[in-house]
């Protein structure tokens, strides 16, 4: 096992101890470092052939949908998002959306908007269920079992009903909503987001027909709709994880459907972003001044595009140095830092689709 592979694993054996997934600690589950562990498990099991990593994305699977497919424990609400009765909800855990997990409960109907305590409050995140969508459909793709696409599509599915807005013509994203999906939390509309969902639909379509499973939603006039509201023009950003989710979303894309007409503009807003970015940017600065779960998104990113691997290096060891990591920024931020670094060291899971489920050459 190489160094980078040795690296990944303990960082990701540690956050399954540490938040309660291989151990008896209180379990602490949080949507979108979870997502991501998913596929950095399902990746290890891929590279080492030990089918052990491959449970415990299982295990995380249910753990999440277990926990953040129901009310917190401090809510008056009880029982499951989605409204089914326990039985029927474990078949179908997704379609009443997945909670954020923040730390403080959602703000309440009558409480004002305070946007420094929002961060930490729950609800729902669009951006976040995309990336659970993506994990499901990872599992699927790695298990031959359609039911992990099916739970994604459905998560698709109600995602689509409640975040997209307004009448044909004029329709738009709110960016987060509470925990049932009744009333938005914060309205504004995520920059990424109909472009996050438009590859995630064609994505999971994908699946869905290379498994040959015909169950579930179809989402064909959900792609549409996110496709309509992708603004071409303003697709470019400097957050260095807004650019690697572009890149993602290119590499993607790219395994799916190459010839859509989106991707030169994806790849070309991403290049922007990233000249603009590198020319203003604190790569250079202390790592009290950076955060890592941030530049971490831009390597993992930077990983699917062969020529930027100098820099998707760069960012690896500079967060990979025990100096770095000894940092207020690196520390505050534990669970989401170590799952990102090892995305970043091992992206085999994340970004690389079995996109010919059964094909004998597929390495795994």
């Amino acid at each position: 096992m190489n160094d980078r592979i040795s690296v990944a694993t303990d960082l990701m054996l540690r956050f399954g101890d540490r938040t309660g997934l291989t151990s008896h600690r209180p379990s602490r589950r949080y949507l979108w470092t979870d997502a991501f562990a998913v596929c950095n498990f399902l990746g290890l099991a891929r590279i080492t052939k030990d089918r052990s990593y491959e449970g415990l994305a299982l295990r995380l699977v249910d753990r999440v949908h277990e926990e953040l497919g129901r009310y917190r424990s401090d809510d008056r609400r009880r029982g499951w998002l989605n409204g089914l009765s326990d039985a029927e909800a474990r078949e179908h855990p997704t379609r009443g959306g997945l909670r954020i997990g923040k730390p403080l409960p959602e703000r309440a109907p009558n409480e004002p908007f305070d946007p420094d305590l929002e961060w930490d409050r729950d609800g729902q995140y669009f951006h976040y269920l995309t990336k659970w969508m993506h994990a499901l459909d990872q599992v699927a793709r790695a298990t031959g079992d359609a039911r992990f696409n099916l739970w994604a599509r459905e998560l698709a599915e109600a995602s689509h009903r409640a975040f997209v807005v307004g009448p044909p013509g004029a329709r738009r994203m709110v960016w987060k909503l509470s925990a049932d999906l009744s009333r938005p939390l914060v309205p504004s509309m995520g920059q990424h987001d109909p472009l996050d969902g438009y590859v995630a639909c064609k994505k999971l379509e994908a699946t869905g027909a290379a498994l040959g499973s015909g169950a579930g939603p179809g989402l064909a006039a959900a792609e549409a709709d996110f496709r309509r509201m992708i603004d071409r023009e303003r697709l470019a950003t400097t957050d260095p994880l807004g650019i690697g989710g572009l890149l993602t979303d290119a590499c993607t894309l790219g395994q799916v459907d190459p010839r859509d007409e989106l991707l030169p503009w994806i790849l070309d807003a991403a290049a922007r972003g990233l000249r603009r970015y590198l020319s203003e940017s604190s790569l250079l600065g202390s790592a009290h001044g950076r955060l890592a779960f941030r530049e971490l998104g831009l390597a993992i990113g930077l990983a699917g595009a062969p020529a930027t691997r100098a820099l998707h290096e760069e960012i690896g060891q500079f967060w990979l140095r025990p100096e770095n990591r000894e940092s207020p920024t690196w520390s505050e931020h534990l669970d989401i830092n170590e799952v990102m670094l090892a995305t970043s060291l091992a992206p085999e899971g994340f970004l690389i689709e079995r996109a010919r489920i059964g094909d004998p050459r597929d390495p795994a």
